[in-house]
């Protein structure tokens, strides 16, 4: 990590030091909350137990050794393991130490998943001939898995599992919801022996992708990438009006394409950034509201997507590289109305900007010197995905080549001591996003297995009479619904499998489908009353956690209103030909300039309250094409600026006093 003595010295009126970062705060880290802190021979058993499991996984990533069923049950053998050696049986009683009890299930939990492996062959070739003590294993390790789960991510996942799971065993006592029921033994067996539940899409894309890039992030914070991400952030945004929190926004996108988790993104970078929106002049309310929607809108930026994007590319079976490259425009939208909006927002109550004690170009150079080294993973990962080879190899190459760039900087380079700790830290980050995918995948089984799917697209079509516009917002609300407390992956994986199809029944593009649910059950984060994200930062910035929820709603507006467009025309996801995708680009653009300033009032000068009417029904024309009436965007936006920019000039030759309250100045 960088050493924060040093880092201070050149904060005097020359600027920074050759060497030294630029942004004078602390560095950026993450926590581990709920784990336990070993020490002694534990401590060395569990970092040897994570070295070894992440060479496992390394090896895999460069031969393809194993059939899907035995590589999925050894990695999970050596997440369950981790598991229940590193999270207690109750949050914050976990001390020093291991019960016997949690050695047990240890134990217990990586035996019966080894076990699986080694009799994949036998497992796939029963075709459903269970004896009993198959019956028995699968029980067992279903109650260890959801317990395992509990105890690194809550108990919402876990009752969404036995609910679904319920739901499958009681079939013919629910009612208008009945069915024919699932027998006992037939539904336990189907979730653990074979690839449709627990070992199904969820945990291999874990086993397979998502474990290396988690590692590969830990890798970057640790060698002091992040830093390097918030000192380009304060450079380009640092010195403008609403410095603090545009400085957020850009920092949140960075750290949460690689993080994928918006509360931990909000955590970690809103340590630094709401004390310093605070401090700026921001009310507590809106330094925690543009935390939170910045960081759930930086959930939604590739590569990682809170591991969406490797899933989505297995359900859809397409090259993951294609997701990333679709999901990126919308993405960046995301971020520019955010963006617009804080910046409406900041210049309307005259909030200045960061002090830039040197020039941007010096200051450029002096984050590029201290951190420039950082972008070379980064390019490798890049360069390798477009040139089509696997996401693991290219995760891998670039691992690699960020510990090797990260060696030749003294502030960056990590002894033999630090490598084995990042290598640690990657691994207990993705034993917990483990955890997650395989309760989620117990969803997945239940929904298959009962029908439920197919069952509850036609209903949701059935219901919305074949009207898109009814069937979408059906489909938002369902989507909200389920992704409130439930972590990013989990949420995805469940309304994709329930949603998503039907809207692909009324020929939604399947892609554009799956991004759509996946927009809106992220966006249950900041949308009130259970906005996670938004509570998680009040808590830093001491502030009314509802208000900061719907602050961070109305900032994160963008996520909602981008789906739909995409939805209309998918040249916004760079599908089509070009005068799609231009077109698709054009009502993006409008959309979310539109809807900042109406949100914000704020253009060129402040607003009036017809011109925020007119801007706000410009937007919504961008987002729902009717065809002629799109032609009236033309015009208003035109009437609009017109008026903004023939005030704006009366007042400019009028009391300066007055011009520079409205921010013009």
């Amino acid at each position: 990590m960088v050493d924060e003595s040093k880092s201070q010295e050149g904060n005097n009126a020359e600027g920074p030091a050759p060497g030294q970062p630029v942004l004078p705060v602390a560095a950026l880290e993450g926590g581990a909350p709920g784990q336990r802190d070993l020490t002694g021979v534990l401590n060395y058993v569990v970092t040897g137990l994570c070295l070894a499991g992440v060479a496992y996984v390394v090896y895999v990533g460069l031969t393809y050794r194993f059939y899907a069923l035995e590589h999925r049950s050894i990695f999970w053998a050596w997440m369950v393991a981790l598991l229940f050696l590193m999270y207690p049986l109750r949050k914050g009683k976990g001390g020093k130490g291991l019960s016997p009890l949690d050695i047990a299930l240890a134990v217990a939990g990586a035996g019966m998943s080894l076990w699986i492996c080694l009799e994949a062959t036998d497992i796939m070739m029963r075709i459903g001939r269970w004896e009993t003590y198959h019956v028995v294993i699968a029980t067992a390790m279903i109650v260890l898995t959801l317990e395992a789960c509990r105890r690194s991510a809550g108990k919402v996942i876990v009752i969404l599992a036995l609910v679904f799971m319920g739901f499958a065993l009681a079939g013919p006592y629910l009612g208008p919801l009945r069915h024919a029921g699932i027998p006992f033994e037939r539904h336990v067996t189907y979730q653990v022996l074979g690839t449709s539940g627990m070992f199904g899409i969820p945990l291999g894309v874990i086993a397979t992708f998502v474990f290396l890039f988690i590692l590969y992030g830990a890798i970057l914070e640790r060698t002091g990438a992040g830093r390097f991400f918030a000192d380009l952030a304060y450079v380009f945004t640092g010195g403008t009006a609403g410095g603090p929190a545009k400085l957020a926004v850009v920092s949140s996108l960075f750290f949460g394409s690689i993080s994928g988790s918006s509360i931990a993104n909000t955590t970690s970078t809103g340590a630094i950034t709401i004390p310093l929106m605070k401090n700026a002049g921001y009310p507590a309310e809106f330094a925690a509201g543009a935390e939170a929607g910045a960081s759930t809108e930086g959930q939604l930026m590739p590569p990682v997507m809170g591991a969406a994007a490797f899933i989505m590319a297995e359900f859809l079976g397409i090259p993951y590289v294609h997701i990333c490259i679709a999901a990126f425009i919308p993405a960046l939208f995301t971020f520019v109305a955010i963006f617009m909006q804080v910046h409406f927002y900041s210049v309307r109550r005259g909030i200045r900007g960061l002090p830039m004690e040197i020039s941007r170009l010096r200051a450029l150079w002096q984050a590029l010197w201290w951190g420039g080294h950082h972008l070379i993973s980064v390019g490798v990962l890049v360069g390798l995905l477009v040139a089509h080879y696997s996401p693991m190899r290219a995760a891998i190459f670039a691992i690699l080549t960020q510990l090797i760039v990260s060696s030749l900087r003294s502030h960056s380079r990590l002894s033999p001591i630090g490598i084995a700790e990042v290598l640690r830290d990657g691994a207990l980050r993705a034993a917990g996003v483990a955890a997650i995918c395989a309760a989620a995948g117990f969803v997945i089984g239940a929904i298959v297995q009962t029908g439920l799917g197919v069952t509850f697209s036609a209903t949701i079509v059935r219901i919305s009479g074949d009207s898109l516009i009814i069937l979408l917002s059906l489909s938002v609300v369902t989507s909200l619904i389920l992704g409130m407390g439930v972590p990013t992956t989990a949420k995805y994986i469940i309304v994709a499998a329930l949603v998503a199809p039907a809207m692909m029944t009324l020929g939604v593009l399947p892609l554009a489908a799956h991004l759509f649910v996946f927009y809106f059950a992220s966006e249950a984060d900041i949308t009130p009353p259970v906005a996670l994200a938004a509570y998680a930062a009040a808590g830093i910035a001491r502030a009314n956690p509802m208000k900061a929820g719907v602050i961070a709603w109305t900032l994160g507006l963008g996520g909602y209103i981008l789906p739909f467009i995409f939805i209309y025309n998918p040249g916004l996801l760079l599908r089509g030909p070009p005068l799609d995708i231009g077109l698709g680009l054009l009502d993006a653009f409008v959309a979310v300039v539109c809807i900042s300033s109406a949100i914000q009032g704020y253009l060129f000068i402040r607003t009036t309250r017809l011109e925020r009417i007119l801007l706000g029904a410009t937007a919504a024309m961008a987002v729902f094409p009717l065809g002629p009436t799109t032609l009236l965007m033309i015009p208003i936006i035109g009437g609009v600026v017109a008026s903004q920019l023939l005030r704006r000039r009366r007042l400019s030759k009028g009391d300066s006093t007055t011009f520079n309250h409205l921010g013009t100045g």
